[in-house]
């Protein structure tokens, strides 16, 4: 299994509905082919995290780069792993809030990556989480 993490930017900021949308087709997608994960998402930014068969990790990542509506997918990580991180979630998401710079969005990200053993993984959401929500 490898573990895959990277950040990207949104042609445009979408929108509840459209966010929804893309959570619903990664979930079906990954649970299809067995690739868990978390994506966070700041303002246009994107930051995910996918993990699983690198076949399938490789391959949901070459499409999530073809998808037009975001750009400058940048691997910030990939490497081999022995366990999952998120086991249980086809694609774990913080709730949808506001960038209120009030910390709302890294308190999100920091209970769904409390459990989480990684340092290099808590290093990535929680930076990201704390910029974005600044």
């Amino acid at each position: 299994m490898i573990r895959l993490i990277y950040i990207s930017t949104a042609r445009s900021e979408l929108s509840k509905a459209e966010l929804e949308g893309v959570l619903r087709a990664s979930r079906r997608n990954n649970a299809a082919v067995g690739v868990t994960g978390l994506l966070v998402v700041g303002g246009r930014r994107f930051l995910q995290a996918l993990e699983g068969p690198a076949d399938a990790v490789v391959q949901t990542y070459d499409r999530i780069k073809a998808d037009g509506r975001h750009f400058a997918a940048v691997t910030l990580d990939n490497r081999p792993i022995a366990e999952r991180s998120f086991p249980d979630w086809a694609m774990g998401h913080q709730p949808g809030r506001p960038l209120r710079g009030d910390g709302a969005v890294a308190d999100d990200v920091a209970r769904l990556i409390a459990p989480i053993a990684d340092p290099t993984m808590h290093a990535y959401f929680a930076e990201f989480a704390k910029k974005h929500a600044a």
